[in-house]
């Protein structure tokens, strides 16, 4: 069977290699999952499932039910974002299909796509299957791993197509304010980019409001907004997400989606109505316990030696290790049983970090820094 040469040059994940060792073993604490470890809420499990019983299981609209439309439409106000739910909301398959969809949207075979590292291991084999060409900008962690204009212009990204920006950011946890934001979006105003903005973390924001891009003055009509439920209602495998944007590049992206996906599982959408409706009060407290690990992780990374940042968003930690962060993974994984990612997986900006997941309970993170600090003192 002769391969394409995209589908056969497509590397394998790198987070799936230490996912396959710390399977092999039944004494290992994972840190590398990005993923809740909390159910989706009650209130949303008992709409998808009564839903079932009524017999709603046909299509639903290729752009997802209106009535879901209307309720994302009204979710985003509470970030000054505002969206007609009849033509700039598209209900997707998850986060991943709305970005996937949006670069084959609006990228041309040869647009350079500009994104910046570390970041989402997704994006650069989302942009190679489009028929793109990624440019790499670094983030540094003297700047808590924020994107600056400095950057973009010492990497070329002047002359890139399209944008993709991920803040809250994974795998940093690093987020941006309005101020730091502002000087992004008058980079894209003054060379014409486009940008892809995945906010999948949005609601996961620890002492400060979600800042987007989309509010900047000039980018409403430049930008994609993606965001979904797996992260902050805790529906990672129920696979539903949606789009933000113009009416353009919305409707564009509908008419990739009807040929691929159709429309998004009906089954989820009544189980995100329900969310958005009554759900407010179990994603805050999950926000607040993730809070509480969040402090304790990087305490205690500090407290050993492995320099932290504090990240203002999503529930990762990205503690430097002072070297090879591959080698320390492995190890780490050998002599104490914690699966960690290393920080070189999500590109060359990573490298000398681990990627910790806190999304696990403080119990398993409390034994787990404690054993990472036993193998930090014994190196």
């Amino acid at each position: 069977m002769r391969l394409s040469d995209r589908a056969r040059d497509l590397p394998e994940s790198g987070i799936r290699k230490f996912f396959e060792l710390a399977e092999a073993r039944d004494d290992v604490i994972s840190l590398g999952v990005g993923e809740p470890d909390y159910s989706a809420p009650w209130a949303a499990r008992t709409a998808a499932i009564d839903s079932l019983e009524r017999g709603k299981t046909s299509y639903t609209a290729n752009r997802g039910m209106a009535a879901l439309r209307e309720r994302v439409a009204a979710h985003h106000e509470r970030y000054d974002q505002s969206y007609d739910p009849a033509e700039e909301v598209l209900v997707t398959t998850g986060a991943s299909e709305a970005v996937d969809l949006a670069f084959r949207a609006l990228v041309d075979p040869g647009d350079t796509v500009a994104v910046h590292e570390p970041t989402y291991i997704s994006y650069g084999p989302g942009i190679e299957l489009a028929g793109g060409e990624r440019l790499t900008v670094p983030t540094r962690a003297a700047d808590d791993f924020a994107l600056t204009r400095e950057a973009l212009e010492a990497s070329g990204a002047a002359d890139a197509d399209l944008l993709v920006l991920c803040y809250p950011n994974n795998p940093t946890g690093a987020t941006m304010s309005g101020e730091q934001l502002a000087e992004v979006a008058a980079f894209c105003r003054d060379n014409e980019i486009r940008v892809v903005a995945d906010e999948i973390y949005a609601a996961l924001t620890y002492g400060a409001d979600h800042a987007s891009i989309a509010t900047q003055p000039g980018m409403r009509e430049r930008t994609v907004v993606v965001n979904g439920f797996s992260k902050a209602y805790a529906m990672t495998g129920l696979r539903l997400g949606y789009a933000l944007g113009p009416t353009e590049a919305i409707d564009a992206m509908n008419r990739i989606h009807q040929y691929t996906m159709l429309s998004a599982p009906t089954t989820p959408q009544y189980a995100a109505c329900e969310a958005l409706d009554r759900c407010d009060d179990e994603v805050a407290e999950m926000v607040d316990e993730y809070n509480r690990r969040r402090r304790l992780v990087v305490s205690r990374f500090n407290e050993m030696g492995l320099d932290t940042f504090e990240p203002g968003g999503a529930f990762y930690a990205f503690p430097d290790c002072g070297g090879d962060d591959e080698a320390f993974a492995e190890a780490l994984l050998e002599a104490q049983g914690v699966a960690v990612v290393p920080g070189s997986v999500f590109g060359a900006g990573g490298e000398g970090h681990l990627r910790v997941s806190y999304a696990t309970s403080m119990r398993e993170l409390k034994e787990a820094t404690d054993r990472i600090a036993t193998f930090v003192e014994n190196r």
